[in-house]
């Protein structure tokens, strides 16, 4: 089942300056970001970005400084109104949301990682991690009951009593994502929630977040300038330059198929098969025959199709197995059925297993590896060759 959108932006602007909405409406759309500030004195901080965010997905927003992703992902949250456009979260343009709905929304709905992690310095763990649940009124043992199930599970139990002042920069930074998780929001925003750590903490942190959003599945807007951050966080990245967005799709489909030549920079030094997915280098499967081929018939087309194996699928196309020509020359019933030779063994994976994980099953396989859908259908093959291919091409 298809997931609905959490979050849509339509047609999304923000413009700084005296007069934004004046200047917006007269606007040729079309002129640069440079070209308005010459001519208005305004800057086109958001240039009308449209975007869904599917519900239980990590989105990230990625550019360089200056490209609007930490104001785009302030209007998201309405810290900053846009000037024009909407913002429907769960199907309610929250651009039209009164002072007292939004405060609801913030306290209830949506939490927010910043990069400075703000921490009370007078307030020990338990109570920084517990401060949006006070803010909403719990009583204090029922508030500390989930901050406690939140420090556990990001990883600080034992720390609850202690001050941020005695934390590493990683465990402060752990403090604010239990903070922001404690309320049990439905949408995480995060801007560039990790830049300020050290690199081997960073991944530390990035790891952290992707093993509890496997368990949680919360609604993720995840903004960065680090490309590599973004292919490792998202399920799907849209790239900004000058307010706009140049390009929005999954990690392997920038890598593969970047929009423009401001893409393909942020795109060139990334390793392929880190990125790439078997499903998108795999050939049609060559060797392929029915579970109802004789055995003498089987023989015949594998000699014919110059293999030593061939896959073996059902009616439907479904993968069952696979058979080789050494296990057919040592089957004496000719008219059996070629199913009874099937090694149900032979290793298939997933289209979009990525070749980073197939590389030392394809090394020790000189068949080539069956490619499957969700479905189990056979889709395709994928060798060693293929592999290596892959991640030298540019």
């Amino acid at each position: 089942m298809a997931r609905q959108a959490k979050i849509v932006c339509e047609n999304v602007w923000k413009v700084f300056g005296a007069n934004p909405e004046r200047t917006l409406r007269d606007l040729d759309r079309s002129l640069s970001r440079a070209e308005v500030l010459e001519q208005t004195g305004h800057v086109i901080a958001v240039k009308d970005v449209s975007f869904k965010v599917q519900e239980g997905e990590t989105f990230v927003v990625m550019g360089l400084s200056g490209s609007g992703k930490s104001t785009l992902v302030r209007c998201i949250s309405r810290l900053i109104d846009p000037t024009d456009g909407s913002v429907i979260i769960s199907g309610e343009d929250i651009t039209k949301l009164s002072h007292n709905k939004l405060t609801d929304l913030r306290r209830h709905k949506m939490s927010m990682v910043f990069q400075h992690f703000g921490l009370f310095p007078h307030r020990k763990v338990i109570d920084n991690v517990a401060y949006g649940l006070e803010i909403r009124g719990e009583a204090r043992a029922s508030r500390h009951e989930k901050a406690m199930q939140v420090i556990e599970l990001v990883g600080l139990g034992g720390w609850d009593s202690h001050y941020p002042r005695e934390l590493s920069g990683g465990m402060q930074q752990r403090v604010g994502l239990a903070r922001a998780m404690a309320v049990d929001p439905e949408i995480m925003l995060f801007d560039e929630p990790f830049s300020a750590l050290d690199p081997l903490i960073r991944r530390e942190m990035q790891d952290e977040l992707l093993r509890i959003q496997a368990q949680v599945q919360k609604t993720m807007v995840f903004i960065t300038h680090d490309f590599l951050e973004a292919i490792k966080m998202g399920d799907h990245i849209a790239i900004m330059k000058d307010g706009a967005i140049s390009q929005i799709g999954t990690p392997e489909e920038l890598v593969a198929n970047p929009a423009d030549d401001y893409v393909r920079k942020f795109t060139e030094d990334v390793p392929r098969y880190k990125v790439l997915s078997a499903g998108k280098v795999m050939r049609k499967p060559e060797n392929q025959l029915s579970n109802g081929t004789t055995v003498k018939t089987a023989r015949t087309a594998i000699a014919k199709m110059d293999g030593k194996t061939a896959f073996i699928t059902n009616s439907k196309g479904i993968f069952e197995g696979a058979v080789r020509a050494s296990d057919l020359k040592r089957t004496t019933a000719a008219t059996a059925k070629v199913s009874s030779c099937v090694d149900a063994q032979i290793l298939a994976v997933s289209a979009s297993t990525k070749l980073e994980d197939l590389i030392n099953a394809a090394a020790h396989h000189d068949a080539p590896l069956a490619v499957v859908d969700d479905n189990n259908k056979l889709v395709g093959e994928i060798d060693r060759a293929i592999i290596m291919e892959a991640m030298t091409s540019s």
